[in-house]
C-alpha cells in the first residue's frame, strides 16, 4: 500500500466516484446482444473460461465467485446450447473439465465487439480533452482491474 498524497483526494471519494460511474456503465456494456439467451451471468461464465479455461466446474464456480450448484445448472444451459465442450480431466477421469466451444468463443467475440461498440458510441460524446483525460487514466484503471483480480 503507498502512502497518501496530500495533494490527491481521499482513496474513499475516488472510489465512490468511480462506482458511480462503472453503475452507470453497465447497462451500457450489459446491453442485451443479439443472444437473448446470453445473460449476463452466463457471457461471465463464457469469460471465465475464455480467460481461464479449461477449468472443473468448482473452479469454474471459483472464479465467478458463485455457488457450485448455480454454475453446475449454469454449465448444463451452456452446455445444450453448444457454447462449451466437456472433456475428461487427465488428472481425474471422473471430473470433467469444461472450455469454450469454437461457437461459445465465436459467440463471446461478438458480443464483446458489440459492448465495446456501444461504449465507444459513449466516447465519441465526450469533449477531445474528455476523451484524452479518459486516455490517460487507462493504465491507472487496467491496475486496478489487475489488482482486483489477484485480490478480489
Amino acid at each position: 500500500m503507498t502512502a497518501p498524497d496530500p495533494g490527491c483526494p481521499e482513496p474513499a471519494d475516488i472510489a465512490g466516484r468511480l462506482r458511480t460511474a462503472i453503475q452507470h456503465l453497465l447497462p451500457v456494456l450489459r446491453a442485451r446482444s443479439v443472444r437473448g439467451d446470453l445473460t449476463p451471468s452466463r457471457q461471465a461464465a463464457l469469460a471465465a473460461l475464455a480467460d481461464h479455461g479449461p477449468l472443473r466446474i468448482s473452479d469454474l464456480a471459483a472464479h465467478m465467485g458463485i455457488a457450485l450448484s448455480t454454475v453446475s445448472r449454469m454449465v448444463d444451459l451452456l452446455d445444450g446450447s453448444g457454447w462449451i465442450e466437456r472433456n475428461p480431466d487427465p488428472q481425474d477421469q471422473r471430473a470433467c473439465l469444461i472450455a469454450l466451444s469454437d461457437t461459445g468463443r465465436t459467440l463471446l467475440d461478438t458480443v464483446r465487439h458489440e459492448a465495446a461498440a456501444r461504449l465507444a458510441e459513449q466516447v465519441t460524446r465526450l469533449t477531445p480533452e474528455e476523451q484524452r483525460s479518459l486516455y490517460a487514466a487507462l493504465p491507472a484503471l487496467e491496475a486496478l482491474s489487475e489488482q482486483a483480480a489477484r485480490h478480489p
